[in-house]
């Protein structure tokens, strides 16, 4: 078994090693075929534009090209969207092919070191340290996700009144957008240039602004475009309106902050309770191995371990269920 695992493993290496490759080669062939793009006439390309059917699209899709097989079957369970829109929301410039081959690897990866380490060659055990170890490229990208929207969320309110108070100087609402890329730091600055780009470049700024909500999935984000959407109909002094907003906004960040500091104690009488039964296994497993091996060796104790483990992540689930409320 070992070695058949060895061998795919040593097969997948070689498919990504063909793959940079064919990907360098595909890349220079497009490079020259822009090229040629760049240098024909005018006219040409009026014409080839006429001919052709269908929207372009400004953004840079996923190319087909790459990835061929793993895209095909994240796009018949329907998960290329959704790893786009959650590595776009991490600032990440992956595409989901990568993400995918990075959880295969890992997945892999665990999988011999389990098969390698845990005694009794259990196959469950093994898939399941597997599946571990498969979920830590989507941890990461998850917790890049919420921390970026975590520092978006905490320079909105001055980026608000700093709008606010570009609008009473006389600059107009969209110059206002556009100053925010130089006077704020990542993500907001570059998120609010891009909206800025994509409405200056002809998209109206009711969408550029529901753009940017989609882009940035944040309640106070909501507050502020509807704020916008609503003035622009029927009008208003926007400036007052940022600036009650930025107020409002501040107040939620206190109250989530005076809440947080409450639930800590259950979030830590969570993480203590689950820690303890791998504590006391880690011991037991140090003192006494033969009694451990039960759970690894015999058919039963691998279900029993399974159950144990699957009950404790429920309860884990609970408590944090319970403690996170929100804002």
């Amino acid at each position: 078994m070992v070695t058949y695992l060895l061998i795919a493993i040593g097969v997948w290496v070689l498919a990504i090693a063909a793959w940079w490759v064919s990907t360098k080669y595909l890349r220079s062939a497009d490079n020259k075929q822009l090229q040629g793009r760049l240098t024909e006439t005018r006219a040409d390309a009026a014409a080839k534009k006429a001919k052709k059917k269908g929207t372009l699209s400004l953004l840079q899709a996923e190319d087909s090209k790459t990835g061929r097989i793993v895209l095909q079957l994240m796009e018949r369970y329907k998960l290329v969207e959704g790893m786009e829109k959650m590595l776009e929301q991490a600032g990440l410039k992956w595409r989901p092919a990568r993400l995918a081959h990075s959880c295969l690897g890992m997945f892999l990866l665990g999988f011999t070191v389990a098969w390698q380490l845990v005694p009794g060659n259990s196959t469950l055990l093994n898939s399941a340290a597997g599946l571990a170890m498969g979920f830590l490229p989507i941890w990461h990208v998850k917790r890049l996700r919420d921390k970026r929207l975590h520092k978006f969320e905490e320079l909105f309110p001055d980026a608000l009144e700093f709008v606010s108070r570009s609008m009473r100087a006389g600059h107009g609402f969209s110059s206002s957008l556009e100053m925010i890329h130089r006077e704020f730091a990542e993500p907001l600055g570059s998120e609010f240039k891009r909206a800025f780009e994509e409405h200056n470049l002809g998209l109206p700024l009711d969408s550029a602004l529901l753009k940017l909500g989609t882009r940035i999935p944040s309640l106070d984000l909501q507050f502020f475009i509807s704020a916008v959407v609503l003035q622009k109909r029927t009008g208003g002094n926007l400036s007052e309106i940022l600036d009650k907003l930025a107020y409002v906004i501040r107040e939620r960040f206190k109250l989530r902050g005076k809440i947080r500091a409450i639930s800590a104690h259950g979030k830590m009488t969570g993480t203590a309770l689950s820690m303890i039964p791998v504590g006391v296994a880690l011991m037991m497993f140090w003192v006494n191995p033969e009694y451990v091996k039960f759970f690894f060796d015999d058919e039963t104790g691998q279900y029993m371990a399974g159950a144990a483990i699957g009950m404790q992540m429920l309860g884990y689930g609970i408590i944090r269920k319970i403690v996170q409320i929100e804002v």
